[in-house]
């Protein structure tokens, strides 16, 4: 049988400015891969994001660009 403190939950752990950071490039990847899925399939956009990070992996640049 459930307590009352067995049904409260803890307070949420405050995020760092790199956490929001990254939960908003979380967000904006996801974004993306909708867009790829709705547009070409799941096929295209698993295959994108494994080049992509197989590039990241290699130093290579995603865009042709130097720099970064």
């Amino acid at each position: 049988m459930a307590t009352a403190t067995d049904t409260q939950t803890s307070p949420q752990p405050q995020l760092s400015e790199e956490d929001l950071s990254k939960d908003a490039f979380y967000v904006q990847l996801g974004d993306l891969a909708d867009a790829m899925i709705a547009k070409h399939g799941k096929e295209f956009a698993m295959g994108t994001l494994l080049l992509s990070a197989r590039f990241i992996a290699e130093g290579k640049s995603l865009t042709g660009r130097t720099g970064g």
